[in-house]
């Protein structure tokens, strides 16, 4: 009787069941939706006008800044339907909040409701950027799904993609919507949710591609060097537009420009389509389960399947009674399920009790919501240093962020291969980086001030490409979208705590001191390097103890990489006997 129900797994558990098309597909259109998602990103370009046409000072306006990053990382919800649910149903959650969020906003900006209360606009910001939430956990489960063994350059692309969405969002409001945040935030509720139900049917789960080989791995550097092509492109776009005033029509045709290399990834399943490969296998064989001769050679050793494991063969065998379960229990057939280790797939609560998971969120926590706190206080960063238009400040920043996520995947990919290096060391480096870039900030440099923008965007970036893969690589891939989301709530709680309670209130309390001793007209508004100077001290010092829990991290999962890297690809500790 084992034997028969562990014949039966082997061919149900083997044989997926997806769609014939193959994962390109899907990781085309992502591309599409990963850019939708970048929504938060706009926030630098309309924050000045919500606070002149709304009468917001600094620390209000800090708060809305919070909202923004509050709605853009909080994916709980959004991770958790991910994992009942299908994509389509997340995207079309997303599209939903894209539509009432930012609608709201536009009513308030373009004076067409007078007199909303702070409170509900907050509320809306929070609803219109938690589409990011949605949207990133749709493509993104199912594509890390769709591409097991190669999470990190995976995430890394499509994390890319979202960096590159300030720059993206910038050269459309420049040349498309004509500089106004009014037809800003009415794209934002019209336009993205267009582009999330056209796109709603083209991602969704294929059948995973588990076999690494040449072809595979052309593809991605296809795609990875036409994502820094567009994305040089973009920072060409927005310098000339900024210096020399580009016309109509040249504006609209380099932003024509820019929606054909967004498609261009495309090309990758056109070609596959036209000229298909030749199958290496009948049917996708998933590495972690054991073959039959395996299996019976081991019977005499270890027990043959987990009990969660044979729970889930009722779908495939319908006449296994549950008395039939109890007795392969008695035989040894199954063993009852113990607690998982560092790699296996957690429960939640069985992650939430891990000193890795909370020293991953630390470390996170610090490193990406000390970046924020720039990235939201930008456009005043730059006014205080004696910029006037922010845009090329968002605009580095923005091509910052994409080329270390972009990077953050790919190097942490390649060093995880080769050397068995845990990807946390990579967040190490950068939050070292972090500390010299804030010291730069400090001493409020006009001649550094472009440098250190594009080097803490690179770091920012770097922090989300990594942790990502770590998340699946420490804690499996079965409630990867709410442990990923968990960890993400760093973003907002860093937000809240170094931007708003901290650089909001010291900025107004130097833009008061000044009003009172120069007399200025505005006093919401500060000006020179003793504006943000004790902040970004304060962020510096704060980085070096992330630096050091990045340092105990690495440390601490270092054989769980060496076990899962040790054949120089992928894993899964199941298939490895060594952890039994």
């Amino acid at each position: 009787m084992p034997f028969n129900i562990v014949n039966r797994s082997r061919i149900g558990m083997q044989e997926v069941k997806a769609g014939s098309r193959p994962p390109w597909v899907g990781l085309a259109a992502a591309v599409w939706v990963q850019v939708a998602a970048g929504a938060a990103y706009t926030f630098p370009l309309y924050s000045p006008s919500l606070k002149a046409v709304l009468g917001l000072g600094q620390q209000q306006l800090a708060l809305l800044g919070v909202a923004n990053d509050v709605g853009e990382n909080f994916g709980l919800v959004a991770g958790l339907v991910s994992a009942r649910f299908r994509t389509w149903v997340v995207l079309l959650a997303g599209a939903a909040c894209c539509f009432v969020g930012f609608g709201v906003l536009w009513l308030a900006l373009s004076r067409t409701i007078i007199g909303l209360p702070f409170w509900l606009l907050w509320i809306a910001l929070c609803i219109g950027t938690n589409s990011s939430a949605w949207l990133i956990t749709g493509v993104l489960v199912t594509n890390m799904r769709n591409f097991p063994v190669s999470r990190g350059t995976v995430s890394g692309i499509l994390k890319g993609y979202v960096g590159l969405s300030g720059s993206i969002f910038t050269g459309l409001y420049a040349s498309v919507l004509g500089s106004s945040p009014n037809n800003l935030i009415l794209f934002l509720s019209i336009g993205l949710p267009a582009i999330c139900l056209a796109m709603m049917s083209l991602v969704r789960p294929c059948t995973p591609s588990t076999v690494e080989n040449s072809t595979e791995s052309c593809h991605f550097v296809v795609i990875q060097v036409l994502s820094i092509i567009l994305g040089l492109y973009l920072l060409v776009f927005t310098f000339l537009n900024s210096y020399y005033s580009l016309n109509d029509v040249g504006a609209g045709a380099f932003f024509g420009g820019i929606v054909l290399l967004l498609l261009a990834p495309l090309a990758i399943p056109i070609k596959m389509t036209i000229f298909k490969p030749k199958r290496e296998h009948a049917s996708v064989t998933v590495s972690m389960v054991p073959s039959i001769d395996d299996l019976e050679d081991d019977t005499a050793t270890k027990p043959l399947l987990d009990a969660a494991d044979l729970l889930n063969l009722q779908e495939f065998s319908d006449d296994v009674s549950y008395a039939d379960m109890l007795l392969a229990v008695g035989e040894g057939a199954v063993k009852e399920k113990k607690r998982p280790r560092r790699g296996d797939d957690f429960e939640v609560h069985e992650a939430f009790v891990k000193a890795d998971f909370w020293l991953l969120f630390l470390a996170f926590f610090i490193g990406a919501g000390t970046g924020v706190t720039v990235l939201n206080n930008l456009a005043q960063i730059g006014s205080a240093a004696g910029v006037d238009d922010p845009t090329i400040l968002l605009c580095l920043f923005s091509f910052g962020n994409f080329l270390g996520r972009l990077g953050g995947g790919a190097v942490s990919e390649h060093f995880v291969r080769t050397r068995m290096l845990p990807r946390p060391f990579w967040m190490m480096c950068t939050q070292i980086t972090m500390v010299i870039a804030y010291l730069f900030y400090a001493w409020g440099l006009r001649l550094t001030l472009n440098v250190s923008t594009a080097l803490l965007g690179v770091c920012y970036g770097a922090q989300t490409a990594v942790m990502i893969p770590t998340t699946s690589e420490l804690f499996g891939l079965n409630n990867f979208g709410t442990f990923f989301n968990f960890m993400l709530l760093g973003n907002p709680l860093g937000a809240t705590l170094f931007s708003s309670l901290l650089a909001g209130y010291l900025y107004d309390q130097e833009a008061a001191r000044q009003h009172s001793v120069f007399l200025h007209e505005d006093s919401s508004s500060c000006h020179g390097p003793h504006c943000f100077r004790l902040t970004f001290f304060i962020l510096a010092a704060v980085c070096s103890l992330g630096t050091l829990l990045c340092i105990i991290l690495t440390e601490r999962i270092r054989p769980v990489y060496q076990m899962l890297y040790a054949s120089g690809s992928f894993r899964h500790p199941k298939a490895s006997s060594s952890l039994h």
